[in-house]
């Protein structure tokens, strides 16, 4: 499930510049990041989502 969420223009202005000298190479990807800071229990799901599916596609269940 994907979300869009719409932030205004002097938001998104403040963030883009403050991120300008850091790893974070975009608005999107650092509102990302501050999302799994508050909840890692999401990293871990996506990634345990990714090893299942790896083991399935070697097992031949999925392509």
């Amino acid at each position: 499930m994907e979300l869009i969420i719409t932030l205004p223009d002097e938001i998104v202005a403040k963030i883009s510049d403050d991120i300008k000298q850091t790893s974070f190479s975009s608005v999107e990807f650092f509102i990302e990041s501050l999302v799994l800071q508050k909840y890692p229990e999401l990293r871990e799901v996506e990634e345990n989502e990714e090893k299942l599916n790896k083991r399935m596609r070697a097992l031949g269940y999925l392509e």
